[in-house]
């Protein structure tokens, strides 16, 4: 939510686990805020990216995805606290 992708979201307790629902954001025209997604890493290929290979995407108006060792973040937030990790998707 502090990309400003989401309106919202709430965990759904459920068996045999919990699931997410997540609300995406859209402008007053209803035009949704997303307007592309790109997948990089994949079950047959998997991308790695050490801090200082993290991509900016779309001129920087792109947000990259990692899974790190402390959690999914953004490029950004990897990139700050020096972290690397599989570079899942980009979101603009």
């Amino acid at each position: 939510t502090r990309e400003g992708f989401l309106s919202g979201y709430k965990r759904v307790p459920q068996k045999p686990q919990d699931q997410l629902s997540i609300n995406l954001r859209y402008y007053e025209n209803q035009e949704p805020v997303i307007t592309g997604l790109k997948r990089v890493s994949k079950p047959g290929l998997r991308v790695y990216v050490g801090h200082k290979e993290i991509p900016r995407y779309y001129g920087g108006l792109g947000v990259a995805f990692l899974s790190t060792p402390k959690g999914m973040l953004t490029g950004r937030d990897a990139w700050r606290q020096g972290l690397g990790g599989e570079l899942l998707l980009y979101i603009w």
